[in-house]
């Protein structure tokens, strides 16, 4: 018999743990993904939702699904509840008195804080907040994740072999959940405009449009891939691609003067101060 501590010990084959997702939303199948390319098989997942209209693409992967989030929690040792952020007390209410000392109850939902979630489970309830962002449907995500205080390092050693699929996954303060929001959650449309406006800087100067915009993402993508791989500072690789009196320097200076760089330093300050903001309004 596996008591729920032994549960949450890291171990090489987290397919004996039962994953439930409470929210069949974008999040919920991208994190679903990338922890079924892992050890876990899709058997120990189910998945519920108040409609069946998401639940489709989740069966197609071999996951039950259920409408029933108390079926969820009955059956599972980690609870990912993926639901929008209002919808948490709600969902939590419903299920908390099913919630033993075995579950660890991962919320993605933004802006709701660890002591709301732990003034709605039970008493030392295992309780984390995760932020992942939207490429984690490709397994290309950026999550930070903070623990609760009834939480231990290795349900942080479990979390991380459960999310390991999904993309970068790191530790860390509350606090930095909203930077994070600010960096990375809002952060993939600022590179998105960015990829617009390469691609419509090649339009303008006789490229088609499909092509250049097909360029600009694989553009971004290696650029992305080299910054993570080489392990160097942008700056360094930056100033490689610079020969001097040469093509990228006259981009780069039109880019200065343009306040590319505060622009987007001032854009992840405003996202995250909006985080910072929400947070508060939610005040459950």
């Amino acid at each position: 018999d596996l008591g729920g501590d032994s549960l949450r010990i890291p171990s090489p084959s987290p397919d004996i743990l039962k994953i439930g997702f409470i929210g069949a939303g974008n999040m919920a199948f991208g994190i679903a993904k990338g922890i079924l390319s892992g050890n876990v098989l899709p058997a120990n997942v189910k998945v519920s939702a108040p409609s069946s209209r998401n639940l489709g693409r989740f069966q197609e992967l071999g996951i039950a699904v259920t409408h029933s989030n108390i079926e969820v929690v009955c059956g599972s040792d980690v609870v990912f509840v993926a639901v929008k952020p209002h919808l948490v007390p709600l969902v939590l209410k419903e299920v908390t008195q099913h919630v033993t000392d075995r579950h660890m109850i991962v919320s993605v939902a933004a802006g709701v804080t660890l002591a709301t979630l732990e003034e709605l489970l039970p008493e030392n309830s295992v309780a984390i907040r995760l932020m992942p962002n939207l490429p984690c449907l490709v397994q290309e995500g950026a999550l930070l994740f903070a623990r609760g205080s009834h939480a231990k390092q290795e349900d942080s050693a479990l979390l991380r072999s459960l999310l390991h699929r999904c993309g970068l996954v790191e530790e860390g303060p509350e606090a930095w959940i909203d930077i994070h929001t600010g960096l990375s959650g809002s952060g993939v449309a600022f590179v998105y405009l960015f990829a617009e406006a390469l691609a419509e800087g090649a339009v303008k100067m006789g490229m088609p449009s499909a092509l250049a915009h097909s360029i600009a993402s694989q553009t971004v993508l290696g650029a992305g891939r080299l910054l993570r791989d080489s392990g160097k500072h942008p700056a360094q690789l930056r100033s490689e691609v610079c020969t001097p009196g040469g093509t990228t320097i006259y981009g780069l200076h039109t880019l200065e003067q343009g306040g590319v760089r505060a622009s987007t330093m001032s854009a992840v300050e405003s996202a995250t101060e909006r985080a910072r903001e929400l947070e508060k309004k939610k005040g459950f």
